[in-house]
């Protein structure tokens, strides 16, 4: 497979590893600084953080062997690559099609269009115009220049590219130039309109509710998952019991059993769950002592996923089972109070609604 097919799929990859951690955090700072999460405006994060691990991959990466190492040299004649667009112009006898087949042609236009994202990202997701994206754009580039010339900080004994001082040139121009095609996107289709005021109810969708679940699921899998590593990590580096590490189920058991606690102490002191915190839910109503509702709201809610999660693999099928319930039961119920509703008789509210309090008539 080719290696810059390879790169692409390195920074896809980690671009949406990257999403899904910081997708609960996003969610959260959107609704307190925006009062809701945009489609358009996610998307364009998303695009961002793959961009971002795609000019990591193809400015640095591969990285070489340092047995077979062989020092690149530098460039620091300004304008150089011009006199090389000039050369190359000549051998085409003037036809700009035939630019298209040449090395120097095509070096400079992928160092421009390289940074066309940057510009256009800063304009979209920061609100700033051109002199921004000019300053981030060329020190970015001074930055992944450095790099390449002290051979990734000292981690090589010299530089394995090729430092090019017009390479600060061309990506800057490309960022002022991705600036400049933002301003041809609509400021509803980037999310960049109709926030609502932070502090403002607004109304209760099965969407924002799925929103929850999912803001739930991502966390409890991020810290099963992050717990787990830690686990085993501590039984081979520390117990050296590789053998419990690898094959037994212990990490997995104690990763998703601190999950759970963590889910259940937030759930019990708080009063919600923290993916209802996140899009600023809470339940309210009903006739059940306060406790023992939100322990049922739990177990209706990412306490039952995680308990059934626990069996063993041949259980695997009532995991799936009970998501499904979830979902269509937060899909088909009131407001989207779903299953925590359903069995504690609550109703689903935003959480910045004022609470209603006996008027004293007598």
């Amino acid at each position: 497979m080719d290696s810059r097919v390879v790169l692409g799929f390195i920074a896809i990859f980690a671009g949406l590893i990257a999403g899904a951690a910081l997708f609960v955090p996003f969610v959260a700072v959107s609704y307190r600084r925006r009062g809701r999460v945009s489609v358009g405006r996610l998307a364009v994060w998303v695009a961002a953080l793959v961009y971002f691990w795609a000019l990591w991959a193809y400015t640095l990466l591969p990285l070489p062997d340092p047995q077979t190492l062989m020092c690149a040299g530098t460039n620091t004649d300004l304008f150089a690559s011009v006199d090389d667009l000039r050369g190359a112009w000549s051998n085409a006898g003037g036809r700009p099609t035939a630019l298209l087949g040449d090395a120097a042609f095509l070096q400079l236009a992928l160092n421009v269009l390289l940074f066309v994202p940057l510009g256009f990202l800063v304009r979209i997701l920061g609100g700033r115009g051109l002199a921004v994206a000019a300053a981030l754009g060329f020190a970015t580039s001074l930055f992944v220049e450095l790099t390449q010339l002290t051979g990734m900080w000292g981690a090589y004994d010299c530089a394995y590219r090729v430092f090019d001082v017009d390479d600060l040139l061309t990506n800057t121009v490309g960022a002022v130039l991705g600036s400049l095609l933002a301003l041809a996107v609509p400021r509803g289709l980037a999310g960049r309109s109709g926030d609502a005021d932070p502090g403002e109810p607004r109304p209760v969708t099965v969407p924002r509710r799925l929103l929850a679940m999912a803001c739930d699921w991502i966390g409890y899998v991020l810290t099963t998952f992050t717990v787990a590593v830690a686990v085993r990590a501590y039984l081979i580096y520390l117990a050296d019991d590789r053998a419990t590490a690898v094959d037994g189920p212990v990490s997995t058991i104690v990763g998703g059993g601190v999950a759970l606690a963590a889910w259940l102490l937030a759930t019990l002191v708080t009063g919600a769950s923290p993916g209802d915190h996140v899009v600023r839910l809470r339940y309210t109503g009903g006739s059940m002592p306060v406790a023992f509702s939100r322990l049922l709201r739990f177990l209706g809610g990412i306490g039952g996923y995680g308990l059934f999660d626990l069996l063993p693999e041949r259980w695997n099928g009532l995991v799936t089972a009970f998501a499904c319930v979830a979902v269509l039961a937060a899909v088909f119920t009131r407001n989207g109070r779903g299953l925590p509703g359903v069995l504690t008789g609550q109703e689903l509210v935003d959480s910045r609604a004022p609470e209603r309090t006996p008027v004293d008539i007598g």
